[in-house]
């Protein structure tokens, strides 16, 4: 009888809320989204695919699935962000509008990106500088990326800004309903107790909190980590440690579950030394590296990964198929 409740109330919340809850059980493998450099060529969103999170192939022979020319303004974009949204079938896709040949303060906007089938995309440019009033020191705009926000029942926008000299600031807005757009004035998210410069925010809901994996920039070591019960309290609890696991310059944290089981990955970009390091952790507080076990046929940049279901799979790999390499 309890199951049959249960099943009912949540059949009712579908069919009020139009939300969907996915489970382990209906995905299969894994999907990684990444740019592979700084010359514009490179500055493209590309795929690649894995069954197990750790074994990786490009699709498409490498090439991109998306051309940056046809979405920004700049020509180029930079850090894809993946999310599948809570129906369980839309996609979003955040992508910084970049081309970082221009300059590292020479970008202002960010690309909003949609679909429902991972294959064809709608796109809309957001120019924080044109769309807002007292932006005229506004220097750069970096790796946005999204999170439902359950308190608010929205899907809140996330990014990194400069302005003048002061420290990069991780900011946030609601997405419109048809993610095309940001509402209101963009808000400070987290405020480090330090006041220094923030980058590259990854945030996971887990058990209740919410986790935000960001770079110190300009500063300190690497990646590290604050917490919250809320997105939008300002109450963030932060923690010491840097979770890099390597005395490398390192940025682009990007963390997701594996199916089945209660370990996370964090991976991130080890840029200076042109290579990606994953680590897993069951408490996403402690790390250990385990590129051993890691293969990939690609060399990304700062990108992030998501499961997917065998008929994303194979739509995918129908699309953008690629040679077999020995």
């Amino acid at each position: 009888m309890k199951i049959r409740i249960l099943s009912a109330f949540a059949f009712l919340l579908t069919a009020l809320t139009g939300l969907t809850q996915n489970t382990d059980s209906d995905f299969s493998a894994y999907l990684f989204t990444y740019f592979t450099g700084n010359r514009m060529e490179q500055e493209q969103i590309c795929f690649a695919v894995s069954p197990d999170g750790y074994n990786y192939r490009a699709l498409n022979d490498g090439k991109p699935v998306i051309a940056s020319r046809d979405i920004s303004s700049t020509g180029g974009v930079r850090d894809p962000h993946i999310l599948r949204c809570e129906d369980g079938k839309t996609f979003y896709m955040v992508v910084t509008d970049m081309v970082s040949a221009n300059g590292w303060d020479s970008n202002r906007a960010m690309v909003l990106l949609k679909s429902t089938d991972l294959i064809n995309w709608e796109s809309s440019v957001i120019n924080i500088q044109k769309k807002y009033a007292h932006q005229n020191d506004l220097k750069r705009v970096w790796a946005p990326q999204t999170i439902y926000d359950r308190s608010a029942g929205k899907y809140m926008v996330y990014w990194s800004m400069k302005h003048g000299d002061g420290p990069d600031i991780i900011y946030y807005a609601y997405a419109n309903p048809e993610f095309t757009d940001i509402e209101g004035e963009p808000r400070p998210l987290f405020l480090p107790k330090d006041g220094k410069s923030c980058i590259d925010g990854d945030i996971v809901y887990h058990n209740g909190v919410y986790h935000l994996f960001y770079k110190t920039e300009g500063h300190g070591n690497g990646i590290k980590v604050a917490t919250t019960p809320s997105l939008t309290s300002g109450k963030w609890e932060e923690q010491d440690d840097y979770k890099q696991q390597t005395t490398d310059a390192v940025e682009g944290a990007g963390t997701f579950k594996l199916i089945g089981t209660d370990k996370y990955i964090l991976m991130y970009d080890v840029y200076i030394k042109g290579r990606y390091q994953f680590t897993e952790t069951d408490d996403l507080r402690n790390f250990k590296v385990i590129d051993s076990e890691v293969t990939m046929d690609f060399h990304p940049r700062h990108g992030t990964v998501i499961p997917i279901t065998d008929a994303e799979l194979r739509r995918l790999t129908a699309k953008w198929p690629s040679t077999p390499r020995d």
